[in-house]
């Protein structure tokens, strides 16, 4: 089942994040709760999940920003995009990815981006059979 995060979703979304960069389970303590709950209102913040077993195995981060380019149509950001390594190969993120772009087609965004810092030839092949390309535009980051 492809959906967005409810607010009883935050153990296992952040179970699933585990698997993302090494990323320790966070203390749901008062700053935290605060973010989560800020996540769930804001109309433009999607949280995408893949639920099998009962548990949440695929994730992706959908933004819609607004933009007084292009007509005043928005972009969409992708973020965060993980699977379960029990559960891939199955379609799980595609499914996610194929959600997130209905949310951006319905928001009348003119383009979605995505950044991954994988160099993994597999993870990049994945990317493009998901309509997405990395000859059209360059991609730079700076941390902060």
């Amino acid at each position: 089942m492809i959906r967005e995060i409810v607010e009883s979703d935050y153990v296992g979304l952040m179970k699933l994040y585990m698997q993302l960069h090494n990323n320790p389970f966070p203390e749901k303590d008062n700053s935290m709760a605060e973010l989560w709950n800020r996540i769930l209102k804001d109309k433009d913040h999607h949280i995408i999940v893949a639920q099998e077993d009962g548990e949440i195995v695929s994730s992706c981060v959908c933004v819609i920003i607004p933009n007084l380019t292009h007509g005043q149509r928005p972009y969409a950001l992708i973020e965060n995009v993980i699977t379960h390594e029990a559960y891939r190969k199955k379609g799980l993120a595609t499914a996610c990815l194929n959600y997130a772009r209905e949310i951006a087609e319905k928001e009348n965004c003119y383009k979605m981006m995505l950044l991954t810092g994988s160099k993994e030839e597999s993870t990049l092949k994945f990317y493009e059979k998901a309509g997405y390309n990395r000859n059209d535009k360059t991609g730079y980051i700076q941390w902060i």
